[in-house]
């Protein structure tokens, strides 16, 4: 991206959605500016990139259980669309890691932590958390850790 936030990109990107008259894009994006303005107005602060991508996480973990569950439930058109909506929240997400590069730093933070078992599982995703926030499903890593530390 350039040098502009990532609330001021996404504020940018609506714009363009309006002139395009793309319907599902602009709901999407819509739903992230209502999310950023609830939170800069419950907490009177101003949204910045981190808490930007913390926010843009959250509802791309919130649509990917809802797709689940459509898809469990035989419901293929609301799935589909829960997963259009994780298609455009990506767009503003850094690029996820691979599964190598996920290994190699989880490898890397148990060893920073000098951790062995399970009780050096918090300090572990201390760690973790703030490098990897948006770029990596947090559940995953989670599970990573867990078979790092017991393995």
């Amino acid at each position: 991206m350039s040098d502009q936030s990532l609330t001021e990109t996404i504020r940018a990107e609506m714009k363009a959605a309006m002139k395009a008259r793309d319907k599902e894009r602009l709901g999407t994006i819509r739903l992230i500016q209502a999310e950023f303005k609830r939170i800069e107005v419950d907490e009177r602060i101003d949204v910045d990139d981190a808490r930007a991508l913390a926010v843009l996480d959250k509802m791309v973990k919130q649509r990917r259980d809802s797709a689940q569950q459509y898809k469990d439930a035989g419901r293929e058109e609301l799935e589909a669309k829960e997963n259009a909506e994780i298609v455009v929240l990506q767009e503003f997400m850094p690029v996820q890691l691979s599964d190598d590069e996920l290994t190699a730093m989880v490898d890397e933070a148990i060893a920073n932590s000098g951790a062995t078992g399970m009780q050096a599982m918090g300090p572990v995703m201390g760690q973790l958390k703030p490098k990897l926030q948006g770029r990596a499903d947090m559940g995953a890593v989670s599970k990573l850790v867990k078979e790092r530390l017991t393995g």
